[in-house]
């Protein structure tokens, strides 16, 4: 690797749950994707991306198994652009060691990202400065590069590559949360890895214009809303046993609170809902609970507690020296009892893109999807960028009446949008 990056790196305290839990069913996965103005031309990609991928030497990666932790080590295979595929259990060796792939459909550029690799945030600044890439190597243009499209004549840096958990919060003393279990959408599952995708896109001013009225962030109105569709699909279920408490996971992304620029995990989350056992609440009351249970959940005082509980035990003396064909089974029960239970679905936002203007000629829509869940019936993704919101609601079962619920409260705010959807590949 570069002279300033380690040649191996552990995995982060985050990204440890990712191979313990992979199966021949599941694989933590995600999907980025950049449309751009013109169809893509594969010989400019493919040289861009081996410019980035020794920009970003952590896609130049391969996971690994030592004694007693999984790490990242150099790969020996350059990335190459890759058939598109569907966004189910993701095998290394397809990629020639990789943890992503990268693939071209006409004018879609598609990142698949195994999340041992990268969050969500991290995986954004390689699509990004990819795409800045290629569209100065075809087109000559003069990028003004930023934290989000960075310069590939620049030196890695340590701080892009370093386990920020470990930098932030070694040390300290943590408490680990406590959780009740949440109400699940039940659901037969499609057969083959499917994963169902609905596309929504909306114009980012009339959500805003939304959250004036409500008093609250575009987080706060779509978690409501899917809260709200949780509400209906708890009412017309009819099982006597189902829970009363409705919960949505949101990730959130650490990385501004603690000042780090990593591409690696760097997020924790929140988890927000109500109980509904006394009845349930008219979607302005569900707003006001989740805009105040957010504010409380993301002080730093509440916020950090789990975050450094979750390091503290990794540094335990009688963990680190636990050899890790005992701690991949003992990981993987951990993610069962303490992952999805305790949340109904989630939603991660990424926010609005920085993407410098001079890019928006040639970068038409951006996309961000969530794969197949392993404890939940789907989840929420979505990004905004130039004026619009994308946001995609994945699921792998068969119904889609929590989709529909969402999409009619939506249009009882006001909402318009254009929706389309198809299976995840």
């Amino acid at each position: 690797m570069i002279a300033s990056i380690p040649a191996r790196l552990r995995l982060d305290n985050a990204a440890n749950i990712y191979p313990a839990s992979m199966s021949k069913e599941y694989s933590s996965l995600y999907r980025m994707k950049v449309t751009l103005s013109d169809n893509i031309d594969v010989t400019f990609l493919q040289k861009a991306l081996l410019t980035v991928a020794e920009r970003i030497p952590t896609f130049r990666c391969t996971l690994k198994a030592g004694a007693f932790w999984w790490y990242l080590d150099r790969c020996e295979s350059a990335p190459q652009i890759r058939p598109l595929k569907p966004l189910k259990n993701f095998r290394f060796k397809d990629q020639d060691g990789l943890l992503y792939r990268v693939s071209v459909k006409g004018k879609e550029l598609s990142l698949d990202v195994f999340h041992a690799l990268a969050d969500g945030n991290g995986a954004m600044v390689f699509l990004m400065t990819l795409a800045g890439e290629y569209i100065h190597q075809r087109y000559g243009l003069r990028i003004p590069y930023n934290g989000l499209v960075l310069d590939p004549k620049d030196s890695p840096a340590y701080a892009e590559v370093e386990d920020s958990f470990k930098t932030v919060f070694s040390g300290r003393r943590g408490q680990l949360e406590k959780n009740v279990d949440a109400y699940h959408i039940r659901g037969k599952e499609m057969p083959g890895g499917t994963v169902k995708d609905l596309r929504v896109v909306m114009q980012a001013d009339k959500i805003k214009q939304v959250c004036r009225e409500y008093d609250c962030t575009v987080t706060e109105l779509l978690t409501s809303a899917m809260l709200y569709a949780l509400q209906q699909e708890h009412r017309l279920d009819a099982s006597s046993k189902k829970r009363s408490v409705l919960k949505v996971s949101v990730p959130v992304n650490l990385r501004p609170l603690y000042h780090s620029r990593t591409v690696r995990n760097f997020s924790s989350y929140v988890n927000l809902g109500v109980d509904v056992k006394d009845g349930y609440l008219t979607f302005a009351k569900m707003v006001q609970t989740i805009k105040a249970q957010k504010a409380h959940d993301l002080k730093k005082e509440n916020l950090e507690p789990k975050i450094a509980a979750n390091v503290e035990l990794e540094e335990m003396l009688v963990v680190r020296l636990l050899p890790l064909i005992f701690k991949h089974p003992i990981i993987d029960v951990i993610n069962l009892l303490h992952g999805d239970r305790f949340c109904s679905q989630t939603l991660s936002n990424m926010g609005n893109l920085n993407v410098p203007s001079a890019l928006f000629p040639y970068i038409q829509d951006v996309d961000f999807a969530l794969g197949r869940q392993r404890g939940n019936s789907g989840a929420v993704s979505c990004v905004s960028y130039n004026g619009r919101l994308y946001l995609h609601l994945t699921r792998k079962i068969f119904s889609d009446s929590f989709e529909q619920a969402f999409l009619y409260q939506l249009q009882r705010l006001g909402l318009s949008y254009q929706s389309t959807l198809s299976d995840l590949a």
